[in-house]
């Protein structure tokens, strides 16, 4: 395929709005794109070491031919790694390259190293520019959209960080053929969040071409670059998450806490599949409270079971904490306000919305009955 199979999706945040490029061989165009866009610029390229081992040689490459001279900080891959240290780690890094405001942070790996240097360009020098480069299919379809960024703390994930926007996002879409089968799925879970958010039509074409997305090819292409519209719509309606972005978090409140109840051990649960899991009891809740039909949850459920998602706490490997620990972490999530729980439910598939002073009472009972010591085997 050539350069014209690319696709590009802006987003529209006046004097700060950026492309996102999506398509196969991005990765050695990036010094060109990024000369266009911020010319006579040096650079800092942050990965981690499976990635750097897989695509380093061809991005290095491509800054070279587009006469962007640049350090390398390579870090070790895992959720583990959004952490102060490498945080310093990575700013240490810059400020040792002699990286000036003007220059660029480059971001190539998934989430991790995603948020992770986009927070050092965000405080390095008071703020660098910054681009993405994703190699997952989560990073292509979320977290390297939207400008959050951000470490974990012990006290939860994603608990500090900054809003610092990119000024490109280029998503080769042939770096996805690397993936392990784990890592895309756990990417293809966000792929379904855009469909349960607000677009009921995607979620029907992901159910009926699911396989083709799996495959590569023109269906992955056109799902990657739909999720991208649907978040950058988002992202231009409400950058800083006061009001419609919360949206995005459908899943997540439940998922960041099972993230955080195995100790963000990867071995046992990514990411993806913590939202992945996170939706189907989003939904499964929803139904609970009476808000959506029961049918709903088991049509979402039956199509991360078919991809070969978990669905359910039970799906996790070992024990977890009781329903009152798991609670407790969902009480240290970052949407929790002045005491009050708040949770992306919904009305049925497409139909997301904000659900305000949730009581704790029903969220409890809720996980009581959902944990995998208390809950009885639903079919499937």
């Amino acid at each position: 395929m050539s350069a014209d199979a690319t696709v590009s999706v802006e987003v529209g945040l006046g004097e700060r709005a950026y492309d996102i490029l999506i398509g196969p061989g991005l990765l050695s165009r990036t010094g060109a794109e990024i000369s266009r866009r911020l010319p006579g610029t040096r650079a800092a390229v942050v990965t981690d070491e499976n990635v750097a081992s897989a695509h380093l040689a061809t991005l290095a490459a491509g800054l070279a031919s587009g006469g962007i001279q640049h350090a390398i900080i390579t870090l070790p891959p895992g959720e583990k790694t959004k952490s102060f240290a490498h945080l310093e780690e990575v700013v240490d890094g810059v400020l040792a390259a002699k990286l000036e405001r003007g220059d660029v942070v480059i971001a190539l790996g998934g989430g991790v190293i995603g948020d992770l240097a986009g927070f050092a360009a965000g405080i390095a020098r008071r703020g660098m520019n910054f681009v993405q480069v994703p190699t997952s299919l989560l990073a292509q379809v979320d977290s390297s959209v939207g400008g959050k960024t951000g470490i974990n703390s012990k006290r939860g994930k994603n608990l500090v960080g900054v809003f610092h926007q990119p000024k490109l996002v280029l998503a080769d879409t042939e770096v996805l053929d690397t993936l392990p089968i784990r890592e895309f799925r756990a990417g293809y879970a966000e792929l379904t969040k855009y469909g349960l958010i607000d677009r009921p039509e995607f979620f029907a074409w992901l159910e009926e071409n699911w396989r083709q997305v799996f495959a590569g090819g023109p269906e992955r292409a056109a799902a990657i670059a739909e999720a991208c519209r649907a978040k950058a719509d988002v992202v231009a309606r409400d950058e800083f998450e006061t009001g419609d972005r919360a949206l995005l978090n459908l899943g997540h409140t439940f998922g960041h806490a099972l993230e955080a109840a195995t100790g963000y051990d990867g071995a046992r649960l990514v990411h993806g599949e913590g939202v992945a899991i996170g939706m189907a009891l989003a939904h499964r809740f929803s139904s609970r409270l009476n808000l959506a039909s029961p049918d709903d949850a088991g049509r979402v459920e039956a199509h991360l079971r078919a991809v070969g998602l978990p669905w359910r706490m039970a799906d996790i490997p070992g024990e977890l904490p009781d329903a009152e620990q798991l609670f407790s972490f969902i009480t240290q999530d970052k949407k929790v306000s002045r005491g009050a729980l708040t949770f992306i439910l919904t009305r049925g598939v497409g139909q997301a919305f904000i659900a305000r002073d949730v009581p704790a009472s029903e969220v409890l009972a809720f996980l009581r009955e959902n944990h995998p010591g208390r809950q009885e085997s639903r079919p499937g």
